[in-house]
């Protein structure tokens, strides 16, 4: 079933989001913060607005991908934001990975303008992204989950409905604890490895499909590797997901101890300047802890690709 569906947001995530919504054959409007992005979707055949409530008035759905909570308020509820142009009985899905607190809020004013709400965010890198095969963790009612089926089936693989409005941003931060602490796990194995004389690649081959198996094993191990640090998230949007696990913690008097120790590996490298490589790139942190270069010679830029 085709919908009418706006893209907000058209960064690694977004682009990608928004490529699958027009090759399901939907009728797809974008948006962008920087208006240079939406070109290419131009030639592709969405049809480009020049600002959110614009988008919102020509849609039924309209989703969300930007970076942080006060981005989603201000194209929500900012000049010329969604709430200018939104028609009631319409549904706004945030993919996006912010608060959960907040999320209620913005879920709540968009109901006193009879516009439904799904914080949904997602999972599975940029690639997951480009391929449509997205795990999106899902906050809201029933009944809107299912009217968004036909997004969702376009840029995700698995969809699990996890509870009220919230639920989904809260999930999101319990993937994000297993991503960074799987990803410390991944370069201390790596250190040993490589200081005990083993070939990487075949390393990662024989542990990849045992107990000690991950996605971040297999995706960014092998870019470890070859010291390629181009980023399917880097470790600038990572520290905004870790501030946000940290103080929700805080929030229910839990400690997070390993992810408080990767938070702070990540402000290390973030002061050298490696704020916009992958996240994979920990390892560094730990190599000058250790004194052990991870991998094989001939280092990718950051700026090479993503």
């Amino acid at each position: 079933m085709s919908v009418r569906v706006g893209m907000l947001g058209l960064g690694i995530m977004g682009s990608g989001m928004a490529d699958n919504l027009l090759a399901a054959g939907h009728e797809v409007y974008v948006w962008n913060r920087t208006p240079a992005r939406a070109e290419r979707f131009a030639a592709a055949g969405a049809s480009v607005c020049a600002t959110a409530a614009e988008l919102a008035a020509h849609t039924d759905i309209v989703l969300v991908c930007v970076s942080d909570t006060p981005d989603v308020e201000a194209v929500l509820f900012g000049p010329q934001g969604v709430a200018a142009g939104v028609v009631p009985g319409s549904l706004v899905i945030d993919a996006s990975t912010i608060s959960p607190e907040a999320t209620r809020g913005f879920a709540a004013r968009m109901a006193s303008m009879r516009v439904a709400y799904l914080d949904a965010p997602v999972s599975g890198g940029s690639e997951g992204a480009a391929k449509g095969t997205l795990s999106i963790m899902v906050g809201g009612a029933a009944a809107d989950v299912e009217r968004a089926r036909p997004v969702f089936d376009a840029i995700g693989a698995a969809l699990t409905h996890v509870g009220p409005v919230g639920s989904g941003q809260t999930c999101k931060l319990v993937n994000q604890v297993l991503v960074v602490v799987n990803m410390l796990a991944v370069s201390e194995a790596l250190m040993l490895a490589q200081a005990g004389g083993l070939d990487l690649d075949a390393t990662i081959t024989a542990v990849a499909s045992g107990a000690a198996g991950s996605w971040m094993l297999s995706n960014r191990g092998p870019q470890v590797v070859t010291r390629d640090w181009r980023p399917g998230f880097t470790i600038d949007l990572q520290q905004k997901d870790l501030r946000l696990v940290l103080e929700a913690a805080d929030s229910l008097g839990i400690g997070l101890l390993a992810t408080s120790t990767v938070f702070q590996l990540y402000r290390c490298l973030q002061a050298d300047g490696l704020g916009g490589e992958g996240n994979h790139a920990l390892v560094k942190a730990v190599e000058r802890l250790c004194g052990v270069t991870v991998g094989r010679s001939g280092d990718v830029s950051a700026s090479s690709g993503g």
